[in-house]
């Protein structure tokens, strides 16, 4: 196991925490899908876009990774988030994110929030 993930992967983290939305859609492939609970699959750049710029709760916030696990093209990733969403509440979650790539681009993303629901 290691904490030190690929390029595009940490990428993606600088750049969603800086709130660089173009920075960080231009990362996916153009037929990229993202998958996060309580959302529909978000699918292709316009996806990601609508999601990015306007549909995500949170407002600011920086995400820690802990734990990174690699074979070939796929990338788990554990981390932590704190933050603020943008009706004021506080953020302090762990989390889980499964990557797929293609070459320096993420084809296929997936999370998964440690929180009580079941």
């Amino acid at each position: 196991m290691t904490t030190t993930a690929p390029a595009p992967v940490t990428r993606y983290y600088e750049l969603v925490d800086a709130n660089d939305v173009d920075g960080l859609v231009a990362l996916f492939t153009p037929d990229a899908t993202y998958e996060r609970p309580g959302y529909e699959p978000m699918r292709g750049h316009s996806g990601l876009t609508a999601f990015y710029s306007g549909e995500r709760i949170i407002a600011s916030g920086a995400h820690t990774l802990t734990h990174t696990v690699i074979d070939g093209d796929e990338v788990a990733v554990q981390g932590r988030f704190a933050g603020t969403a943008r009706d004021g509440r506080v953020l302090d979650l762990r989390f889980a994110d499964f990557f797929r790539l293609d070459g320096e681009r993420i084809a296929y993303r997936t999370t998964y929030f440690y929180a009580p629901l079941a």
